[in-house]
């Protein structure tokens, strides 16, 4: 890039107009630090790209291009703040500290569904296992097992039927 004074470039023109764009956008925006960023951030943009032709007017694009960063930043830092006041509003824990006698509830209910599962006839556990478990679309465990989508289902209703009834939930606890 040649910085021949007859054509100025618009880095030179931003060089040369540095205080004036700051106080531009700090007229605009209000704050002069932020305004140097913005003028800082127009700078390594026109560093990046390689200019292709003169412009005629080079500080009223390069106000036209700081302003559009400016822009670009505020709307940024409004929704890094409506994030950070939403992320304020959240608890502290995502749920309690579990008590002995939940902590023995839920391992005494895991494990009658364990039993329930290991219960279930050998098909049937396998594409319960197949797809409640590791999460397998159906028509994959059944191209997998080699059986069609309609058994597939049925195993999975009965596999359910049975954990509900050995969890104390069937059709009555709905």
């Amino acid at each position: 890039m040649s910085l021949d004074p007859a054509k100025p470039t618009l880095l030179s023109s931003l060089v040369r107009h540095y205080d004036e764009l700051v106080d531009y956008i700090r007229r605009r925006f209000g704050d002069r630090s932020s305004a140097r960023d913005v003028v800082h951030d127009v700078c390594l943009q026109l560093l990046e790209r390689n200019e292709k032709e003169e412009v005629r007017t080079p500080l009223a694009l390069l106000r036209k291009i700081s302003h559009d960063t400016a822009v670009s930043h505020y709307r940024s830092d409004r929704r890094r703040a409506t994030w950070v006041e939403s992320y304020a509003d959240l608890p502290d824990l995502a749920c309690p500290a579990v008590t002995p006698a939940g902590r023995y509830d839920a391992e005494r209910e895991f494990q009658l569904l364990v039993d329930a599962i290991a219960a279930l006839p050998p098909r049937c556990q396998a594409v319960f296992v197949m797809h409640k478990i590791h999460e397998i679309p159906q028509a994959e465990v059944a191209n997998r097992l080699g059986i069609s989508i309609k058994t597939v289902e049925k195993h999975l209703r009965l596999g359910l039927a049975a954990c509900r009834e050995l969890l104390g939930r069937g059709e009555a606890h709905r």
